[in-house]
This record gives structure tokens, C-alpha cells and sequence, in this order.
């Protein structure tokens, strides 16, 4: 029964984590419905009435890509996105409000159609009523958009977890994709190009599932399993990517005065102020959705607070209290050098318990240093020592042991001035009578855990610091 209800739970686990999905399987045929909306439509669609629509013509919009669709075995010649790419980027033209597209495709179609109307006309209408009006000057535009998607690249982040314990198991697995789309926008009256705006977007494939197989008696054996699989539709990728585009040049011309919004100067600049705050917040992402925060601060101070263990000569050990603060000068973009100081109990309970400080000289070296979240490690060589309060005296420090500590820690940048870091440390002593007793060969060492708040800050004045990154840009 336990194993039945621990397969049970894990079960439950995975038809919750994906229940959406699980719990509305198509089991019989739908009826046709209107198109999905993709996360940008509305944005599109919510943009102020435009002072008067540019008519656009769109001739080819199409995949450039030359890729086919990735299949695991064998091999197909479906294309990897939707060759209707252009049919799309009309349609987010016309939600938008901006534009007046002109049929440019398939324009021989339109011509030969308008060619016979006018053959009827002349053959058959006129001969009844001369005074029959001929067909209107076709539209031209003003604007011509061109581009496509450039690029589909598969598998650009794969991954996933599992575990299995006795014929019990379960994984979950993912996939993301990423397709690239350019548009630009060119004036009919002298070929210049005004605009060019380029958008990507990921396309995520998820996979999870479940097994169970054992035997519950003899000769019984119970086997079972259940998962689910989703893939983003790259259609819809497209059509996002698309819009996303659309609307980003729609602002650019705002922002450039080519077009206006109907209500005047003060929407335009709330929407290219939106824009390029949106866009600051973008381009802290990196290729991975990693968020990246420059760092204009070369000096940080923190402050931490943490438990401390001794492993010394007596079997009892307890925690004790670690308070310290730091401060580092970045060296470069990876290293830092810092100096600090703590103070900190080691606890053996009855049999040993000091009051110690202790001064450290770290090197100090981020692995990804200009990530919000960045993993770092540090090594350096400090010295420890008693802090001792005799009855009716002044503190002194008492006895001092050289040492060595190396540890690792995290940091989480709330912004570019603040942030938040955890770490562990090993410190090494190199004596074994920092518990006041020597026993065996090994010497004494002790650890530091702890949480800190990190303060960066610049000595320099601001305005100073903005003339030498001037004048860097002009020596590069």
C-alpha cells in the first residue's frame, strides 16, 4: 500500500504541474474557431489613432530561412515556418490603425482583373450608356515594407530532470526554439530606407512524464504510465514576432517624426518614452533570458550576518554567531580584491567557547559577472584572533593564528547600487591550539556561513566619471 500510494502522489505531482494541458485532451473533433491572438496583438491593437494612415505595400515578406522542419528520424521537406508570412504581416498592419495596406503580392491577379472589367466595359456597357465612368487609378504607396524572417534556430536551450527509484520515476524535459524576423520600412519617392527594426522570439517544447512498474505480488506484475507534450505553434510565434515588429516601427517613426499619433505631441512622447523604457529592460536580456545589469560602480561595501562552526579537537560543536563586513575594488570586469573584517563565537559547548575576530585579504572572482544572479568564489590568506574582556578592563586581543580560507557564494543584484549575497567559507588556521587543545596531527579549522547586503559606490565624482568613459570613446 505505501508503494501504491507513493506512485500515486508522483502521478498527481505531474498531472498537476501541466493540469491545463492534461485535463482538456482532445478526445473528439473540433469545430472551426477564430485565430488565437498572440501576446503582442493587443499591444498593437491598444496604440493610439494615428494623424492619417500611410498607405504601404507589402510585395514579399517570406521565410529566408531555407530550413526544413527538424524531425528526429529520417527527413521531410515541410518548411520549419509558415511561408504565409506576408499574409500575416498584413493583417497586423491593418489591426494596427497605422497603415493602408496595398495588394502588392498578387498584384498580376488584380491587374488582369481590372483588365477585363475594362474590356467589358468597352465591349458591352458603353455600347448602352457612354457615359459610364472608367475604373479609378489604382492606390500607391508612399511606403514600401520589406524584410522576412531571417533566421529559425533550433534547440538553442535544451534540458530537463528525472528520477527513478525501484521501477518508480518520472521527468519533465524542455526545448526552445528561436525564429529572428527584420522588417524595414522604404520610401517610394527616393529609395531611402528609414527604418529597420529586427525582433526574435523563442518558441518553447515541454515534455513530462510519469511510469510505474512493479511487481506487487507474485507472478503480479502492475505497470503503468502517463505524460503529456506541448510545443508552442511557430505559426503563432511568427504572428507575434510579426506584430512585435510592426509596432516597433510604428514608435521608431514616431520617435523620428516621420508619422504622429492623432492626439498630438504629448502621446508621442508617452509612447516613445514607454518604448525606450521597454526597450532598456530588453536589452538587459541576453541571448538565454539571462538579465544582464552594467556595472558603473567599482566599490562595494557589505555588511553580513551568519552562523559559525568549529571542527577542532572536541567531539561537541555548536553554532555560533558571524558578523562581518567587507569592502572590495573591482579589478576588472571578473575579479575584485576586498578586505574585511568579523567577529565570531566557536562553540563547543561546555568543554570550549571564545569570542574570536578575524581580518581577510580575498581575490574574488565572478563567473558571471554581469548577471543578476552571478555565482563567485574567493581565496586569501587573514589572520584570527581572541578577543578577550577581563573583569573591569578594556577589550584586548588575545592570542593570533595565521590562516587560509577559501569559500563560494551567490549574489542577486536588486539593482545596480544593491544586492543581496549568500556564501560559505572553510577557514583553515594553521595551528591546532585555537581550541586551547592539541590532539592529533590535523590542525583546527572553522566555517562561516552567512547572508549579506551588498552597497556599491563610486569615489569619484559622477560628471568626472562621465568625462573619462568620453573620453575612452574617443580614443577607441
Amino acid at each position: 500500500m505505501l508503494k501504491f500510494r507513493r506512485f500515486i502522489c508522483l502521478i498527481s505531482l505531474v498531472l498537476l504541474t501541466s493540469c491545463g494541458a492534461y485535463f482538456n485532451q482532445p478526445f473528439v473533433q473540433d469545430a472551426a474557431r477564430a485565430g488565437e491572438k498572440s501576446k503582442s496583438t493587443t499591444i498593437l491593437e491598444g496604440l493610439p489613432e494615428a494623424a492619417s494612415p500611410v498607405e504601404v505595400a507589402v510585395y514579399n515578406f517570406s521565410d529566408q530561412t531555407g530550413q526544413f522542419k527538424p524531425v528526429e528520424n529520417g527527413s521531410t521537406f515541410s518548411t520549419a515556418v509558415t511561408q504565409g508570412s506576408t499574409t500575416i504581416l498584413i493583417k497586423a498592419l491593418e489591426d494596427s490603425g497605422w497603415f493602408k495596406p496595398i495588394e502588392r503580392e498578387n498584384i498580376n491577379n488584380l491587374i488582369n482583373e481590372r483588365n477585363i472589367i475594362r474590356n467589358t466595359k468597352q465591349e458591352y456597357i458603353k455600347n448602352l450608356d457612354p457615359n459610364t465612368p472608367a475604373l479609378p487609378p489604382l492606390l500607391y504607396a508612399g511606403l514600401i515594407l520589406e524584410g522576412g524572417i531571417v533566421s529559425y534556430d533550433t534547440n538553442i536551450v535544451t534540458g530537463g530532470i528525472g528520477v527513478r527509484y525501484f521501477g518508480l520515476g518520472g521527468s519533465a524535459r524542455y526545448r526552445q526554439d528561436r525564429i529572428t524576423v527584420y522588417l524595414r520600412a522604404v520610401s517610394t519617392t527616393n529609395g531611402e530606407i528609414l527604418k529597420t527594426v529586427y525582433v526574435s522570439k523563442t518558441i518553447l517544447s515541454q515534455a513530462l512524464d510519469a511510469s510505474f512498474f512493479r511487481f506487487v505480488k507474485f507472478q503480479r506484475l502492475l505497470e503503468a504510465e502517463t505524460g503529456i507534450t506541448q510545443s508552442e505553434p511557430v505559426q503563432i510565434a511568427v504572428k507575434d514576432a510579426i506584430e512585435k515588429a510592426v509596432h516597433d516601427l510604428i514608435v521608431e517613426g514616431v520617435k523620428d517624426r516621420i508619422w504622429s499619433a492623432k492626439e498630438g505631441k504629448e502621446v508621442n512622447d508617452k509612447l516613445v518614452n514607454d518604448y525606450i523604457e521597454s526597450n532598456k529592460k530588453e536589452e538587459e536580456l541576453g541571448l538565454y533570458n539571462r538579465l544582464f545589469i552594467e556595472d558603473e560602480y567599482k566599490n562595494t561595501f557589505s555588511l553580513a550576518a551568519g552562523t559559525n562552526h568549529i571542527d577542532g579537537d572536541f567531539a561537541t560543536k555548536q553554532a555560533g554567531f558571524y558578523v562581518g563586513g567587507t569592502y572590495q575594488r573591482e579589478l576588472n570586469r571578473n575579479f575584485d580584491l576586498s578586505i574585511g573584517g568579523s567577529v565570531f563565537d566557536l562553540n563547543n559547548g561546555e568543554q570550549f567557547s571564545s569570542i574570536f575576530g578575524a581580518i581577510d585579504l580575498n581575490a574574488i572572482f565572478y563567473i558571471l559577472p554581469k548577471d543578476n544572479i552571478a555565482p563567485f568564489i574567493y581565496v586569501g590568506p587573514g589572520f584570527t584572533f581572541d578577543i578577550i574582556k577581563p573583569e573591569n578592563e578594556p577589550l584586548r586581543i588575545g592570542r593570533s593564528f595565521l590562516k587560509f580560507q577559501y569559500g563560494l557564494g551567490i549574489q542577486y543584484k536588486i539593482n545596480p547600487r544593491m544586492g543581496i549575497k549568500l556564501f560559505g567559507e572553510q577557514n583553515i588556521v594553521n595551528s591546532d591550539e585555537l581550541d586551547r587543545r592539541v590532539n592529533g596531527s590535523r590542525n583546527d579549522f572553522y566555517y562561516n556561513f552567512g547572508v549579506g547586503l551588498n552597497y556599491n559606490f563610486n569615489w569619484k565624482n559622477p560628471k568626472k566619471l562621465e568625462e573619462e568613459k568620453l573620453k575612452e570613446l574617443q580614443n577607441e
